[in-house]
């Protein structure tokens, strides 16, 4: 630290065209002009990202944009403190407590001359910042206003299963009645959501092939579960974890998270574990080609907690 920084300085001490009290740079004028330029580029950019941000650009789009906007807003704040901010330091006398009334009011009138007055004449420059500040702050928005995507509408009590939907495989192949023996099980999906996101939620189903013959599951099933097939939502009422695992010899569907256990033969009502309800039954029909098809969609809907029904 040199002697001049030990020094203690009065503040109203300060002539108003004291050094300290003057712009760090030596062209003030063409250091204003940089920073207006770095707000104008940080403000499009920013401006930019929330055009990509809105039409789902490319990921390098989207950090080129937002890093650009923040870069070029960050150099201009950063300028404008170091260049054309009065320098200091100012240090006030130990020994004095309090000034007087007239030391006060030269103080103000210097620190009014040649450091508000940097503000008060580069309003643009302000306003530029305030601009892409403004900008900033919609595009934070976003997210909000894009990224939580459509209303969810009908699509929370139904699935994509329709009355006439084939049956399905992962690789989309169509199932038929000799497909499956005895004690297998597949995932299965409505022709044409197989590999979509939502194909690997709501609409997986597990098909169990039971036995050779019809059978009833519950009262008013009678037809769902032609040539021993039966079909039941892979989504598990307790937490929905999917329900892939198939004990034959039992003729039980286990969750492999809570180990709650399904009885696929009267309804995949549960028999152990927390599932607080039966798994939804798929009602199935084979078309005249030997296809397995979808009655219908689910006759309630699947899911755990926010489906809980009375």
């Amino acid at each position: 630290m040199t002697d001049e920084h030990r020094t203690p300085v009065s503040l109203s001490g300060l002539a108003a065209n004291d050094p300290r009290l003057q712009p760090a740079a030596r062209n003030p004028e063409l250091v204003e002009r940089v920073i207006g330029v770095c707000f104008i580029v940080g403000t499009l950019c920013l401006a930019g990202f929330g055009a990509c941000y809105w039409i789902d650009a490319q990921p390098w789009k989207l950090g080129a944009t937002l890093g650009g906007g923040l870069l070029f807003l960050g150099i201009g704040i950063v300028a404008w403190g170091k260049y054309l901010m009065p320098r200091g330091p100012f240090v006030e006398e130990r020994h004095t407590l309090a000034n007087s009334e007239a030391d006060r009011n030269a103080l103000a009138a210097a620190i009014v001359e040649r450091g508000g007055g940097v503000m008060q004449r580069r309003k643009l420059l302000g306003g530029l910042l305030g601009g892409g500040m403004g900008i900033f702050g919609i595009v934070a928005l976003f997210p909000l206003l894009r990224s939580l995507g459509p209303l969810p509408k009908e699509t929370l009590q139904h699935t994509d299963w329709r009355s006439g939907s084939y049956v399905v495989d992962q690789t989309g192949r169509r199932v038929q009645v000799g497909d499956l023996a005895v004690g297998s099980i597949e995932t299965v999906f409505p022709e044409g959501t197989e590999n979509s996101d939502r194909g690997q939620a709501v609409d997986q189903t597990v098909l169990i092939r039971v036995s050779n013959e019809a059978f009833t599951t519950k009262k008013g099933r009678e037809t769902w579960a032609p040539h021993g097939y039966v079909a039941y939502s892979k989504v598990c009422t307790h937490l929905g974890c999917p329900v892939g695992l198939y004990e034959q010899e039992l003729q039980l569907l286990v969750c492999p998270c809570h180990q709650s256990m399904f009885n696929v033969t009267n309804g995949a009502v549960p028999q152990f574990g927390p599932a607080p309800r039966p798994l939804p039954q798929l009602p199935l029909y084979v078309d005249s080609s030997g296809y397995l098809r979808s009655q219908s969609d689910y006759h309630e809907a699947v899911g755990p907690g926010f489906w809980e029904r009375s």
